[in-house]
């Protein structure tokens, strides 16, 4: 592991992962997830680029309409020495 990258902690196991909704079929990088206090958990699954080139938003499903389909990628190769703030990744709803 490169010197400026922190040790990085153990993560949800879908975290990294490709995923892809098994009602919509949408499918994207497994990249967050959020816990509701009533009990709805979600995983935002982030999109591959369009054929134009943009970045399509990050979309919330309850995590049993999420089949892992990848390995996608790895905690330690996309974490940065200093994390970012705010994400234009949150839920929307």
């Amino acid at each position: 592991m490169a010197k400026d990258k922190k040790k990085v902690k153990k993560v949800d196991k879908y975290l990294g992962k490709l995923g892809r909704d098994k009602i919509t079929g949408f499918q994207g990088i497994i990249i967050g997830k959020v816990i509701y206090l009533f009990g709805c958990n979600q995983l935002g699954l982030a999109p591959s680029i369009d054929k134009d080139g943009k970045a399509g938003p990050t979309e919330f499903f309850d995590k049993g309409r999420i089949e892992v389909i990848g390995e996608g990628v790895k905690a330690e190769d996309v974490q940065v020495k200093t994390p970012g703030g705010i994400s234009r990744d949150t839920p929307r709803n």
